[in-house]
């Protein structure tokens, strides 16, 4: 399959996991428990098959740990908002992560904000004031997603300190998945107890979700994103990435129909958005090449 065509599809998968979300009947800490547990079981028979080391050194795995605990806030996030609100609402909120990334990114690199960020930062504010406005039934839904959005950007912004390192990206996100998976569980064992109850709750339909959710919505589409990187550029997998509100959007819509009919200012908060981080990615592109062309010899 050809890397781009293979990449929308992996996009598009992505988009299809907020459907999933909606469609299992598990509240969000509960979901993103097995979700987390299926992709460690996938995750650790793609390593052994492969015959690549699991083992990171101590200080390593306690970061990698830590930032499974992000991972996992922001998926709990993430489908809770999906649960109080519904997909469309959330993936538009969702989409400003790429904001809160350039926010943060000057932080954890130690570089200079970009004028143009601030000028698309304010560009994302708008969208989310218009949809504010016009959908202040699902204030706290819409606080939730925006809460998943920074902490998204956090996890992708730390992820990228990670992969600098010389360890293969299915070993990070193992470990990573573990952290989270742990961390969840210990919350639920505090909140929930992990009684019977617990495991019996899952209905067979739930079932059936969970592992699409864990394998073709969480371990495929990674394994597969690290391939398709090796074809493509950085910023054709970006601007291809911002699709995935969009594909999860048409799809909430041609599956739920009226329950995910919105106002039609929102589509224009929602537009706005996305818009935005279009063009950031199309400035820091166009800074990339004059930055290259004055790098050359004269």
């Amino acid at each position: 399959m050809n890397s781009q065509i293979k990449l929308h599809f992996i996009v598009f998968i992505w988009g299809f996991t907020a459907i999933l979300g909606h469609l299992i009947s598990l509240q969000a800490a509960n979901l993103v428990w097995y979700r987390m547990g299926i992709a460690i079981l996938f995750f650790i028979g793609y390593l052994k098959i492969r015959g690549i080391s699991f083992s990171v050194d101590s200080k390593t795995r306690w970061k990698l740990l830590g930032t499974g605990v992000i991972i996992a806030t922001h998926w709990i996030t993430f489908f809770h908002a999906i649960k109080i609100s519904n997909v469309s609402l959330t993936l538009a909120c969702i989409s400003s992560g790429s904001f809160f990334g350039s926010l943060l990114e000057p932080i954890f690199y130690k570089r200079k904000i970009d004028f143009s960020e601030i000028v698309m930062g304010i560009l994302v504010i708008i969208g989310i004031s218009t949809i504010f406005v016009v959908e202040s039934l699902y204030f706290i839904g819409i606080v939730t997603a925006l809460i998943s959005a920074f902490l998204s950007a956090l996890f992708s912004v730390i992820n990228g300190i990670h992969m600098k390192k010389e360890m293969k990206p299915t070993t990070i996100t193992a470990w990573e998945m573990i952290g989270g998976w742990l961390f969840v569980g210990v919350f639920l064992i505090f909140t929930q107890g992990l009684s019977a109850e617990f495991f019996t709750q899952v209905t067979i339909s739930d079932w059936w979700y969970l592992l699409i959710l864990g394998s073709v919505a969480t371990a495929y589409p990674f394994l597969e994103s690290v391939a398709v990187m090796k074809d493509l550029s950085p910023f054709t997998i970006l601007l291809t990435i911002n699709l995935e509100p969009i594909y999860g959007i048409l799809l909430a819509f041609f599956l739920f129909g009226e329950e995910e009919k919105m106002n039609p200012q929102f589509y224009v908060g929602g537009s706005i958005i996305l818009i935005a981080v279009v063009l950031n990615g199309l400035i820091k592109r166009i800074k990339k090449i004059r930055a290259k062309k004055k790098a050359l010899p004269q």
